[in-house]
């Protein structure tokens, strides 16, 4: 009787530890240093909506979270060296030239594809296209229309319109690209539109671009940017290690998936509504709240509660 009840007596008290220990198990497998997530973007307005999101969820569930805005040379870069954690962004095969050799030596890792069905690639008004400008061949024919011209975004975003600027086979020797960003150069467009003025530009959809212009993208570009007119996947990548060190930020990472027509939405928060990045993205969770089961499934608060009823009482859902 004695011996009985001291083995019961053991087993109570080992119930009661596992009790106990579940969110300090959870924080064991995530250490403190995981509570701070630094992530990154070049200053595009969909990598920005994305963000927003990401940010707003690792906020609800109590992380400090915190985004920078940097070129993309400078986002592989900062991973390598342990000053970034997270970029959600990589266009592939749109970025491999700046992302490969940190694949390769092993300093940036894969979590998941986000996007599907993107594109990425010269774009030129709709009234360039019909007067010939349909592929990149075509370019050096209206090389004084277009001012030797090629438009771009950020300084360190425009590579590929400059190795397409080095080919000899398109004969754009003497061109330039314009740097500025992203709304520089969608100014630019609307400018030349206005006038009927030959421009081409760096394109790219998901963008409200595809309904604020009648625009067309170029064929011709396969060499640089891929097939099917620069068809893309956008994915989510973390710094060396960061996996294995906070594998539930990771799980949020692993779930965090967008879809082409909730981007533009979002999109069109930020450039039509004036939106800063983590309002758009509370606007957009408020009016598809249904997202939050997938993207929050298997979440875990940083203290280790439910990630999804955490999230849905922060935002009033």
């Amino acid at each position: 009787m004695k011996k009985s009840a001291s083995k019961s007596a053991l087993v109570a008290s080992l119930a009661a530890l596992s009790v106990t220990a579940g969110p300090h198990s959870a924080r064991a497998a995530e250490p403190a240093t995981c509570q701070t997530v630094r992530l990154a973007e070049p200053g595009w307005n969909d990598l920005a909506f994305t963000t927003g999101i990401g940010m707003t969820l690792l906020k609800q569930l109590g992380y400090d979270a915190q985004s920078s805005l940097l070129g993309i040379d400078v986002i592989y870069l900062s991973m390598k060296n342990n000053d970034l954690d997270v970029f959600l962004g990589y266009w592939d095969p749109a970025m491999i030239t700046y992302a490969k050799p940190y694949l390769e030596e092993g300093s940036v890792e894969t979590v998941t594809v986000n996007l599907q069905g993107a594109k990425y690639t010269f774009a030129v008004p709709s009234y360039v296209y019909e007067a010939g400008v349909r592929d990149f061949a075509d370019l050096q024919k209206f090389a004084d229309r277009f001012e030797s011209k090629l438009y771009g975004i950020e300084p360190g975003s425009n590579q590929l319109m400059l190795d397409a600027l080095d080919d000899p086979a398109l004969g754009l020797n003497g061109w330039k690209v314009v740097e500025s960003s992203e709304q520089g150069m969608l100014a630019e467009v609307q400018r030349h539109e206005r006038g009927k003025d030959f421009i081409v530009f760096q394109g790219w959809a998901p963008h409200p671009m595809n309904a604020r212009f009648d625009m067309k993208y170029l064929s011709g570009g396969d060499k640089f940017y891929g097939p099917n007119f620069g068809a893309a996947t956008v994915s989510t990548q973390v710094r060396k290690g960061y996996k294995q060190e906070c594998p539930n930020v990771t799980k949020l990472l692993e779930n965090l998936k967008f879809d082409v027509e909730f981007e533009n939405k979002g999109m069109g928060y930020l450039m039509d509504d004036g939106l800063e990045p983590e309002a758009a993205a509370v606007k957009a969770i408020t009016e598809e709240p249904a997202r939050l089961e997938n993207w929050l499934a298997g979440v875990a608060t940083f203290d280790g509660k439910p990630g999804l009823e955490a999230v849905r009482q922060g935002l009033g859902l």
